[in-house]
Order: structure tokens, then C-alpha cells, then sequence
């Protein structure tokens, strides 16, 4: 008996050290970054001051500076815990080859000596598809996001924003969009290990859209069907692109056999 259990303990060893890792990485940098959360607090507040609408003539996205929104804080802590929000988040992010490392580390014992070549590729995609996630959302949506919902019929209304409420808004989208856009890794890990293929996937798009506006409504910090499709539409395209790539790494695969 103990020795059918020893390989899950071994697991679950394995696992708890490379989270140990993975947080101690977090942390450390956390000390390092939390003496600049007020530039990174800055930052954050872009979305407030740009403004992009859609339009049907040239160039279709129109952007514009705007008098920025004050933001105020309604409780004596609220503003001390933002700065350690934003800097934990920005540690995380900086800290995502380290931990993508550590993950690698745990599956790789159960990869082929073929597969385990596999692994600066994957720490190398699985960064810059979280960072490219973040960015596109800093940059696009959430100017999107924030000139909808403060200026829909507000006519009458001036807006009065929590530095809390509106920090968690956009650390919650950012991560959102940063987790959406390592869809095209997974299905290819996924199509390389044999769980999918390209036919399977493109024979499901139907789900595969009902999943991204269903994750959408999940994910959005906000309940309005603005927010949840500006989440739906990047999960149905990288979706379409993951089974682009699923499909040409097997014909790779084809041709290599």
C-alpha cells in the first residue's frame, strides 16, 4: 500500500516545491517593486485620461485625451492597499518566466525525451502571450471599457470613482486577458499530447463560443453585455488561431512520419 501511494507523494512534494518557488520569486521582486507602486499607480490610470470610440469611417478607432477622472479613496486603509495590490500583480507579471519555468519543471518528468526540447519555446510563448494579453488590454480595452461605462446616459451623473473599485476593475481585466491569450499554447499542448485534434476542435466552434461568452460573463468584473463581449470576441479569434496552429503542427507531424 505504501508504495502505491508513494508516487502521488512524490507529486505532491513536487508540487509544493515549485509553488514554494513560484511564490518566493513573487515576493522577493515584491520588495523591489512596492518602492515604485506609485508610478505603477500612474500608469493604471491611462484608461481614465484616453478615450477610444469605434467609428464607421476612416481610421474606425478614433483616440483622444480627456480630463482625467479624480479618483478618491472612502476608507483610511484603501489607498495602503492598492499600493500593495498593483505592486503584487506587477511582481507576478514580472515573476511569469520563473513560474512558467516551475510548471515546466512538473510536467516534464511525464513528457518524451523528445517533448522536454520543448521547454524555452514554451516558457519563451507562455510569457509573452500573458504580457501580450495584459498590454492589448491596457491599451485597448480598458479605454474602451471606461469611456462606454462612465459616459452611458451620465448625462445627469457625475462620476465618482474608489482608487479601490477602480483598481481592482483593471487588475482584474488585465489578468483576465493575459490568462485568455495563453489559449493558442494550450490547445497546442493539448493537439501535441493527443486530447484534441483540429478537426475535433473546429467541429465544436459552436461551444467554443458559447464557452467565450459564457467565460466572458465569469470573468468580467462588471455585469453589463459590453464588458462580457469584449472578453467573448479575443477568446473566439485566439480560438480560431489555436486550431490555425493545431492544424499546421500536424501536418508537420504527417510529414516528419
Amino acid at each position: 500500500m505504501k508504495e502505491s501511494k508513494l508516487p502521488l507523494t512524490e507529486h505532491l512534494v513536487e508540487l509544493r516545491k515549485r509553488i514554494l518557488v513560484s511564490l518566493a520569486s513573487v515576493f522577493l521582486l515584491f520588495a523591489f517593486v512596492f518602492n515604485y507602486s506609485e508610478k505603477i499607480f500612474g500608469l493604471l490610470t491611462l484608461p481614465l485620461k484616453s478615450e477610444l470610440k469605434l467609428d464607421f469611417t476612416t481610421p474606425y478607432i478614433h483616440a483622444k485625451e480627456k480630463t482625467a477622472v479624480s479618483l478618491v479613496f472612502l476608507a483610511p486603509g484603501e489607498a495602503f492597499w492598492m499600493h500593495l495590490k498593483v505592486s503584487f500583480i506587477a511582481s507576478f507579471i514580472l515573476s511569469l518566466p520563473i513560474i512558467f519555468y516551475q510548471l515546466w519543471k512538473f510536467i516534464s518528468p511525464g513528457l518524451l525525451a523528445r517533448e522536454k526540447k520543448y521547454f524555452l519555446p514554451f516558457v519563451f510563448f507562455a510569457t509573452a502571450l500573458f504580457t501580450a494579453g495584459a498590454v492589448f488590454c491596457f491599451l485597448v480595452i480598458l479605454p474602451f471599457a471606461m469611456t462606454f461605462l462612465l459616459g452611458y446616459k451620465t448625462e445627469n451623473m457625475v462620476p465618482m470613482l474608489s482608487v479601490g473599485s477602480y483598481i481592482d476593475f483593471c487588475l482584474k481585466f488585465i489578468l483576465a486577458f493575459g490568462a485568455i491569450f495563453e489559449l493558442p499554447l494550450v490547445i497546442i499542448f493539448l493537439t501535441k499530447l493527443g486530447f484534441v485534434t483540429p478537426k475535433t476542435l473546429s467541429k465544436n466552434r459552436k461551444y467554443a463560443v458559447l464557452f467565450a461568452f459564457v467565460g466572458g460573463a465569469v470573468l468580467t468584473p462588471t455585469p453589463d453585455a459590453f464588458n462580457q463581449t469584449l472578453m467573448a470576441v479575443p477568446i473566439i479569434i485566439l480560438y480560431e488561431i489555436g486550431i490555425l496552429l493545431s492544424r499546421i503542427m500536424q501536418r508537420k507531424k504527417a510529414v516528419l512520419l
